[in-house]
């Protein structure tokens, strides 16, 4: 597992530090740590022999300001950032490979194409943080990186917990191929003893129009394809808890009628859960007017739980060291 966490030394970022020992995360992976300085202004001019010094090594304009840039007292104190939540991830993970960078720009383009060069499985973001000028960072990345990162994203809110307490997960089903990834992954991880998972599928009944009410037809219609599709949702609901208790886990799943945005949120905030899982895109059904890929966002930015949308990675494949569950 190859994971990329940004850190930018706020509280939401120290707090997704903590999150990630309720994460699953197997005995044994990669991390890379990346703190990104949002640079608007540009730095004091340098000395003249500064200046040649950088400019003897650096081949084109472009290549001197990214010397310069490289060299500036923020990106210094990214280094100094990174280098020590570095230090606090390898104390939790000490069988992990633990490395630790910073650099400047735009902070969603940076952590981007950092784990797009370092083939991430997972970006891991705080709710919200920092720049190194006190404007408001990872809170504004968080959705854009959950909408164009080519790997999984999780959006970390720490709990104060000790690192092998059960943890509760809620995760999101339509019977998607995305939502089974997040299934999946699940399945994977490497959960404490007596973790649970309750899987959730929203069913969102059609209405007729005000019209259509007067319509038997139509109404009929409605309530035969509402029927329909509460079957359909009881069936997903069942097969993933008998996927979750055959691989391990404890499982309970629900069926609830409403709206996927608020009643995933709902049901995490009342069973207190750590974390809620969600595939990236979801299937379109109901005359498109059920999308999950659409409701990730909103959920991420509702929950008051960590949140974790999940994407297939694409290209090579990787054994995971999880035991699903079970330790």
């Amino acid at each position: 597992m190859k994971v990329l966490i940004a850190y930018d030394g706020s509280p939401c970022a120290e707090a997704a530090l903590d999150d990630l020992t309720h994460a699953g995360f197997p005995d044994s992976g990669e991390a890379l740590i990346v703190s990104v300085a949002e640079v608007w202004l540009p730095p004091p001019p340098p000395s003249a022999y500064e200046l040649v010094e950088m400019a003897a090594g650096a081949g084109s304009p472009v290549g001197l300001e990214r010397k310069y840039m490289a060299a500036s007292k923020v990106v210094a104190e990214g280094k100094q950032l990174a280098a020590k939540a570095a230090d606090r991830f390898a104390m939790n993970f000490p069988n992990w490979k633990v490395d630790h960078e910073a650099s400047w720009g735009s902070p969603s383009w940076e952590l981007y194409s950092k784990a797009k060069e370092f083939d991430a499985d997972l970006i891991v973001v705080g709710s919200h943080g920092r720049s190194a000028l006190g404007r408001v960072l990872l809170g504004s990345i968080s959705q854009w990186l959950l909408n164009e990162a080519r790997c999984s994203v999780r959006v970390a809110r720490g709990k104060i917990d000790e690192p092998d307490m059960p943890v509760r997960i809620v995760i999101g089903v339509d019977g998607s191929a995305a939502a089974n990834a997040a299934l999946d992954q699940i399945i994977a991880r490497n959960w404490p003893d007596k973790s649970e998972v309750t899987v959730v599928v929203v069913d969102e009944p059609l209405e007729p129009t005000v019209v259509g009410e007067f319509i038997p037809v139509v109404v009929d219609s409605v309530t035969e394809s509402n029927a329909f599709e509460h079957q359909r949702a009881l069936k997903l609901a069942q097969a993933a808890n008998r996927k979750l208790t055959k691989n391990g886990l404890r499982a309970r799943s629900l069926v609830k009628i409403g709206n996927p945005k608020r009643l995933l949120v709902e049901v995490a905030e009342e069973w207190r859960a750590d974390c809620i899982f969600l595939g990236a895109t979801g299937i379109t059904n109901r005359f498109e007017r059920f999308l999950l890929g659409s409701v990730a966002g909103a959920v991420a930015a509702r929950a008051h739980c960590s949140v974790e949308v999940v994407r297939r990675t694409r290209g090579r494949k990787r054994k995971t060291s999880g035991n699903g569950g079970r330790n």
